[in-house]
């Protein structure tokens, strides 16, 4: 072992070392040793040890106290019921669906109802990825189902908390859970770019990651030391305020149980804000830091999401990917802000091809390097752009709230694949090219402006986009495996190819 570690050392290959919990771990020296390590071995509950090692090591706040408290019980009765980490998921999936009507129909007794609900639907979420450490039952398909489904969920507790408020005569409650996914779908691509970030600098030699010293060297270092302090205040003062989503749906649960929908969702757009721009601007400068670049290492007209026209626009080099990005999106914000604040939202219409014009500045980047220290932050800005273009349309051309929430979510279901996909190391999704990128589904909803049908534009758009999605999905996770399976089980035929 010390000769493999010193190779691997001399290869200049990236070491951890990896704490050994509940079980055992000796070098043995001697027989007396040996009779001692033997003993410890023996004397381990090996399934109990398996049981409490499913729980992640490391947890946010509601997760470690409120959950894996009692969450290895459910693991044990699931795994003797024999239900896999998918099944479990689709239960969970079921319970957040629940809460949701229950959030709609208002009263007070269905809005506790709900929250209790929404809490098990969360302790359900935890034990699908703690059966599979436990069984082992470990797929690409089962991680990526995880991940959508959590999104799913907890967008369909918003549409249910903004039916709620609507229906209460709160106000417009489909405004806020809007507002919510909006907000929640651009953090998450931050999180996950900011991830990929530091796996990539993880894989570089310190000298080129970046100059040392400045403020960022020094808050990487005041981050290390807190993240190594478990269990101390500052520590969970950090996981909690990043607004995580076992906190994300413990306060919706206290708050709608306690006050009414409204509140709830008013309290994550404040929580949500707060965390976006705490992280963000502390992400960015540690990014700074770094200099590494993150989109020339993938590919990043798919992580873009562009369609064919930005793919053929010209390069604008001098202002950056990133610039171009933000400005796409002011255009969009413009527009929405003027038709939240004027009195005759349709009066805006002939605004509605000025605004595309700007939010189509956002492709005079796409076949330009992504080696920029902050164009990680690009395919979120993109996001953004393409989000409150959509919302804007949708307000001008007097689009009702429960279609313009409902297109936008099939939106982030479609972006929620590819980071998806890019967690899981995927290829990309098969019909990835018939969802005509941002920019071509933002023509065609700036023509049916024109045209004077959003509506109609926006659902036939979204049904279409959740038609292709669906057939994605059985594409690459059904239909190419069981090929690839049959392919590889085939008689060899003559010359060493197996026939086709």
């Amino acid at each position: 072992m010390d000769r493999l570690v010193a190779g691997l050392a001399a290869l200049g290959t990236l070491i951890f070392a990896q704490r050994v919990r509940l079980l055992v771990a000796h070098r043995v020296e001697d027989s007396a040793g040996l009779v001692a390590a033997e003993a410890a071995v023996t004397a381990v509950d090996e399934d109990r040890a398996e049981l409490r090692l499913s729980v992640k090591e490391k947890d946010d706040f509601f997760s470690t106290y409120f959950v894996s408290t009692w969450s290895p019980y459910v693991v044990r009765l699931a795994a003797r019921l024999r239900l896999t980490p998918t099944g479990v998921t689709v239960i969970s999936v079921l319970f957040a669906l629940a809460a949701a009507v229950l959030f709609g129909v208002g009263g007070r007794p269905a809005l506790v109802g709900g929250a209790v609900l929404l809490y098990l639907g969360f302790v359900l979420d935890c034990v699908d990825g703690q059966l599979a450490r436990y069984t082992r039952h470990f797929s690409a398909w089962g991680g990526w189902l995880d991940t959508m489904a959590d999104r799913a969920k907890e967008y369909l507790v918003y549409a249910g908390l903004g039916f709620g408020v609507s229906h209460a005569g709160l106000g417009n409650g489909w405004a806020l859970a809007i507002a919510a996914m909006t907000l929640q779908t651009v953090r998450h691509m931050t999180d996950t770019w900011y991830g990929v970030l530091h796996d990539e600098a993880a894989r570089r030699p310190r000298t080129t990651a970046g100059a040392s010293g400045g403020i960022g060297d020094r808050l990487n270092a005041a981050s290390t030391r807190v993240q190594a302090d478990t269990g101390s205040l500052s520590y969970w003062l950090k996981r909690t305020v990043v607004f995580p989503i076992g906190e994300r749906w413990a306060l919706i649960a206290l708050t709608v149980a306690l006050f009414n929908p409204l509140v709830s969702l008013v309290a994550v757009l404040v929580w949500g804000g707060l965390a976006f721009a705490y992280t963000g601007a502390l992400r960015t400068l540690r990014a700074r830091w770094m200099w590494v670049p993150v989109l020339d290492t993938v590919d990043a007209t798919l992580h873009r999401d562009d369609g064919p026209l930005a793919r053929r626009l010209p390069v604008v080099r001098p202002m950056g990917p990133l610039t171009l990005a933000v400005l796409a999106a002011l255009g969009p914000a413009v527009l929405l802000v003027a038709a939240l604040v004027g009195d005759s939202p349709t009066g805006l219409r002939w605004a509605v091809p000025v605004a595309l014009l700007v939010l189509l500045a956002g492709g005079l980047g796409a076949g330009a390097a992504h080696n920029g220290p902050l164009d990680w932050l690009v395919p979120a800005a993109l996001r953004a752009a393409e989000y409150l273009f959509a919302i804007a349309v949708g307000v001008v051309g007097g689009a009702p709230g429960w279609l313009i929430f409902g297109y936008v979510f099939v939106l982030t279901v479609h972006h929620y694949d590819l980071t998806a996909r890019l967690e899981k190391r995927q290829t990309a999704p098969p019909l990835h090219g018939a969802t005509l990128g941002w920019d071509g589904r933002s023509v065609l909803l700036a023509l049916a402006a024109i045209a004077g049908i959003v509506s109609i534009g926006m659902a036939t758009l979204g049904a279409y986009l959740l038609v292709v999605f669906v057939a994605s999905v059985v594409l690459a996770w059904f239909v190419r495996p069981a090929r690839s399976a049959r392919a590889s089980a085939a008689p060899v035929g003559a010359g060493g190819v197996a026939p086709r």
